[in-house]
Formats: structure tokens, sequence, C-alpha cells
């Protein structure tokens, strides 16, 4: 979710503050303390389960620190600040139904419904439906929302012509196989699979935004996730990497052709910081990764 981005490392929080030592985290409907933070194999279920109740806990303050960067009806796709408004790598969507899974508060979703386009929305955090809930309040657009994992949408076969998420869900379990099989069941022959995530690149490199950020300390094939535990040893945050080459073997084997990978370049003059990304790092290394895809 740009609506739910995301962090890697111990550095920073992408998809909130920096992260803090002991920041309290929603695990089983309790709060508890952090209690590690670093990479390392999870078992599989605790692993992608844990994004659920972390985005739960975390929707307040994610929307209070970057809800005036996300506005409440737009569609941001990374940050870049690249614009669906300009870049159209949706296609035509006018008439077209379009789904948005790991919408967060459904902001790109909102800004299609704006438009005109037949847009629904789907995430797996009640939390972040409800912030969702309340931006309709205040805005008066009202999109449909739907908790889902995207793993297992609640929709029959060949009902949309668009699946997208910006930043959503892909990162946050550990068999995105099942996400891209899931966008191609529910799309129709020819349909768009359009996704944003953090360019792998990124994951040899520390979460600095500043010059630090720009040493390669880490392997690129180093597959481990990045988890968050409690002090009782609970997974509470659990984030995925994959190399370029595992996302296309993954679009492909979900009956995708990959149409294009685009990289936004950092804008000139563009100031924003967020996580490890800013003007300093994004003069040098790509940030985000987006795949379009169409269903065959």
């Amino acid at each position: 979710m740009v609506g739910g981005v995301l962090r890697h490392g111990p550095a920073h929080s992408v998809a909130g503050a920096l992260l803090r030592p002991y920041r309290r985290t929603a695990h089983n409907g309790r709060m508890t303390h952090l209690g590690s933070a670093g990479y390392r194999d999870v078992p599989d279920d605790q692993g992608g389960n844990a994004a659920r109740g972390w985005w739960d806990a975390e929707a307040p303050e994610y929307l209070v620190e970057h809800g005036e960067t996300l506005g409440a009806a737009d569609f941001v796709w990374g940050p870049e600040g690249l614009r669906e408004a300009d870049a159209h790598l949706l296609g035509d969507v006018a008439g077209r139904r379009v789904l948005e899974v790991g919408a967060g508060a459904a902001q790109c979703s909102r800004w299609l419904r704006a438009q005109g386009v037949d847009a629904v929305a789907t995430d797996v955090s009640a939390g972040m439906l409800a912030a969702g809930r309340e931006l309709d309040r205040t805005t008066g657009m009202r999109v449909p929302l739907v908790q889902a994992d995207a793993r297992a949408l609640p929709f029959a076969a060949s009902t949309f012509d668009v699946v997208f998420t910006a930043f959503g869900a892909i990162p946050f379990v550990p068999d995105a196989g099942r996400v891209h099989t899931e966008a191609a069941r529910v799309l129709r022959p020819g349909g768009r699979w359009v996704f944003s995530v953090t360019h792998p690149v990124r994951w040899a490199f520390p979460d600095d935004p500043s010059a630090h950020g720009l040493t390669a300390n880490r392997s690129y094939f180093d597959r481990r996730p990045y988890v968050e535990t409690d002090t009782d040893g609970a997974v509470t945050y659990a984030e995925y990497h994959r190399t370029l080459g595992d996302h296309v073997r993954d679009v492909v084997a979900a009956g995708f052709v990959v149409e294009d990978v685009v990289e936004p370049e950092w804008p000139a003059g563009r100031t924003t910081v967020w996580g490890g990304w800013g003007p300093v790092r994004g003069a040098y290394l790509p940030g985000t990764a987006i795949f379009c895809c169409r269903r065959r």
C-alpha cells in the first residue's frame, strides 16, 4: 500500500516513522513491545499472517504522518511521487471494472472513482479499511471496501478488467505467487495486472536516505525476510525480498506476460524524504519497480 507502503531493515519504516526500539506492536489483539528486528527465516504461516495485526495497529499513526503526502483521493505509485494521472500504467480504464488489492485506506481507488471508474478496494487490515471509511466520510466519495487476503479474493473468476496494487500485499507474504494467481483468476482474458514494490536492488543497501545508504552491506541474493518479533518471540511484522528475476518468474508462472517494468527516477527538485527514499539516494539508486503485466 502506498496506502500501505512498507519497510525493510531495522533502520527505518517506510510505512511509518523511523523504527523506534521497543515500539509497541499488536499481536493477537494485545499490545506488546518490540523484542527483536533483523533478517531471518521464520515459518511461513507466522510471517504471512503478521501483516493484518501490524497494519491494524499502525493505521492511525501511518495516516497522520503520511496522509498529507498520499492525499485522500490521489493515486501515487511510490515515494518518487509518480502519479497514475501522468503515467497511465493501468491503461484506459474508462468504463472498466478495476480492483485494488492491498489498498490501505483506498486513496488510489478513491481517485479512480473520482474519474468515473468502477473501482473496488480490498485490504487484509480492518484498521486500514476503517481509515478508508473515515476518508469516505470526510471526502463524500464512497469506495466499496472489502476485507480480504489478496491470496484468497472473494470474487468470481473473470470479474475485473484491471487489478493493481501500489506497494500492497506482495511484500508482506511468503507466497507472492498466490497473489499473482488470484489476480489472474479474477481478471478477464487480456486483463491488466500492475503492481509496485520496493526496487529489489534496494535490499542490498542500508535503509538510510543519506549517503550512508549508498554502500551495499548485504547480498542482493539473500532472500531471508526482514522480521520483527515481540518480547515473547512472536512474529509481529515480516517483509519479503524477491529479486527482479523472482518477480518475473512469479508473474509468468501465474499466466501473465510482462509488458513493461517501470523504474521511476527521482524527480529534480523533489525534497521529500520517506523512510529510505529521498533525493540523495534517488540520484543514484532506483527505489521503486512497477511491473505492468497482461493476462494471457
